[in-house]
């Protein structure tokens, strides 16, 4: 692939200079609270997901640190470099089912062998990148199937506020009367401020925080030489390529086209292809675009200037980064904050999204409506075949579901004379 080529396939964007000279005047609080609980989000749970997969793996604490490291630092600047030179809320990370598939067969390779996976997986990743096939892929799926795909699986976000509310009546309740309070009384001040004020606020007063047992060093990557195997290409490499692609990827793309975006597709995909083969030399997994916490930055909560939002991405980027830096006192750091405040800043921070989505899928357009709603009920279901994880499937759901039952919404992009007539539409 020449030099040319791939500057053709790479979008073009505002650019650094712009990004970072309009960032002080965009800079707020719906920026800050919806960067904050972004960072927040990608750093509690989800690193206990690696710790526990280094743990099944086998992996000392040294490598778990340094996989740790890996993923966090260049998932930070992955999102730097991304919005700030596209001026659009897209946030790095790594692939949270991507951790669970490598924790359950990590202990059958080496940490040489696992990270050789890794690299393939990276460069698999960069070079369906630099085909430029994915944005096509992307545009042949019907919008209104994207939306249904986003809305089923972000929901769970969502309703994690009652179960957050149920399981901790306090804490995640109180956090829940500040977002709506400042939501609807002071309409300067974000309600995702409010719920995090008064959410922890509530924890530190019911003793529920452990902020003094946080001790803080810096973490010491450990330089590995990745070895590849054919069984660790088919175990590890290829279910992880399908699950950056199809699941952060793709959750990504979507949740921004909901907010009226007009993401770099190609960009999106070479990046977490390079963010991937990069991790790998410090043991780390993928490092790419996350779908979570893109959803965070982009929705409304990040604030009513779409232009500006991508500055909750760079807060963001710089608090994930700097986690994976103090990356050896990562089990202190997330014992710190209580699950359920995490759970409900999480879903608060997504309803916005959630509400587009559902525009996005019915009320727009009459179209696609079948394919829509399959697409919703598989996303929300979770389902997961061959560590193939459920927005992946909504989307192959949702466009076998559609071509089949609303043959004629199809028409306009296959042409008049390549649908058959036999399936039934939505109209009969």
């Amino acid at each position: 692939m020449s030099q040319w080529s791939l500057a053709s396939t790479l979008e073009s964007g505002p650019g650094f200079r712009e990004g970072i000279a309009e960032f002080g005047s965009h800079l707020d609080l719906s920026k800050f609270g919806a960067g904050l609980t972004a960072a927040v989000f990608g750093c509690t749970g989800p690193a206990l997901i690696i710790l526990n997969a280094a743990n099944e793996g086998g992996l000392t604490n040294a490598q778990a640190v340094s996989w740790l490291f890996g993923i966090y630092v260049l998932g930070g600047l992955l999102t730097l470099g991304m919005a700030l030179y596209y001026k659009q809320p897209i946030v790095g990370a790594w692939t949270i089912p991507g951790a669970v598939m490598v924790g359950i067969v990590l202990a059958d390779f080496n940490f040489a062998q696992a990270a050789g996976a890794y690299l393939v997986s990276g460069i698999l990743v960069f070079l369906i990148g630099i085909s430029g096939k994915f944005r096509d892929l992307v545009e042949f799926i019907p919008q209104p199937i994207i939306m249904g795909m986003i809305a089923g699986v972000l929901i769970e976000f969502t309703i994690g506020i009652i179960t957050a509310v149920q399981n901790a009546p306090l804490i995640a309740g109180v956090g829940l009367i500040g977002f709506l309070l400042f939501h609807r009384f002071v309409p300067k001040i974000p309600g995702i401020v409010g719920a995090i004020g008064l959410g922890i606020g509530a924890a530190i007063w019911q003793g529920s925080t452990a902020l003094t047992s946080i001790s803080i060093s810096i973490a010491q990557p450990i330089l590995v030489t990745p070895v590849i195997s054919l069984e660790s290409i088919i175990t590890i490499a290829i279910p992880l390529t399908v699950m950056v692609i199809g699941a952060e990827n793709m959750q990504a793309i979507g949740v921004l086209q909901v907010e009226d975006y007009d993401p770099p597709i190609n960009s999106m995909l070479v990046f977490s292809g390079i963010g991937g083969m990069l991790a790998s030399f410090v043991g780390g997994h993928n490092a790419n675009i996350a779908g979570p916490m893109t959803a965070i930055t982009s929705s409304e909560e990040a604030g009513e200037d779409r232009e500006g939002r991508y500055v909750a991405s760079v807060i963001a980027g710089v608090l994930f980064g700097a986690f994976g830096f103090v990356a050896a006192a990562a089990t202190s750091i997330v014992n710190a904050v209580p699950g359920t405040l995490i759970s409900l800043l999480a879903g608060v921070a997504m309803i916005g999204v959630l509400i587009s989505a559902f525009e996005g899928s019915w009320v727009s357009t009459s179209r696609y409506q079948y394919g829509t709603f399959f697409a919703l009920i598989i996303g929300m279901s979770g389902l997961s075949l061959f560590d193939i994880g459920a927005p992946f499937w909504s989307l192959i759901g949702g466009v076998l579901v559609s071509l089949i039952l609303e043959t004629e919404d199809w028409r306009e992009l296959f042409g008049e004379d390549s649908v058959p007539d036999s399936s039934p539409t939505v109209d009969d």
